[in-house]
């Protein structure tokens, strides 16, 4: 147990993916039966329930499909970050994922916009997404 609530606790499924994550890796999981990708690692697809589904590193390109400014969170240690952004990203590869959009120097709040480009960042092995420079809806 990391004692932290903002780290994860891996077990020997999800570890795979941790381990990658603190290498600046992003995975995803491909079904072979159906040739889906999805997220959050899971050992069966998702879409047509076969088991035979693998890892596979992600591109970790994005577009933003909604975001929330979080100003109020009393848990430690989210409470010291507010505001920040909670999003949910669609994947290049196909599947959403629920993440944070961090900005360089602070808040992006005024840059978001749906369809943003994104690229994968970590902070301390968690996947975290910035507007990728130049970026814009479409581009």
């Amino acid at each position: 147990m990391t004692g932290r609530l903002d780290l994860p606790e891996p077990d020997a499924f999800t570890r795979t993916y941790w381990d990658a994550a603190a290498e600046g890796r992003l995975l995803i999981r491909r079904c072979r039966a159906c040739g889906r990708a999805h997220h959050y690692p899971r050992e069966f697809c998702p879409r047509c329930w076969s088991e035979d589904v693998t890892w596979e590193a992600a591109s970790g390109r994005a577009t933003l499909y909604t975001w929330s400014v979080v100003h109020r969170n009393d848990l430690p240690p989210f409470a010291e970050r507010t505001p920040y952004v909670a999003a949910v990203v669609d994947l290049a590869e196909g599947p959403r994922m629920m993440t944070e959009v961090v900005g360089e120097r602070g808040l992006p709040e005024g840059e978001l916009s749906a369809g943003v480009d994104l690229e994968v960042v970590f902070r301390e092995e968690i996947p975290v997404f910035r507007i990728t420079s130049g970026a814009g809806p479409g581009k």
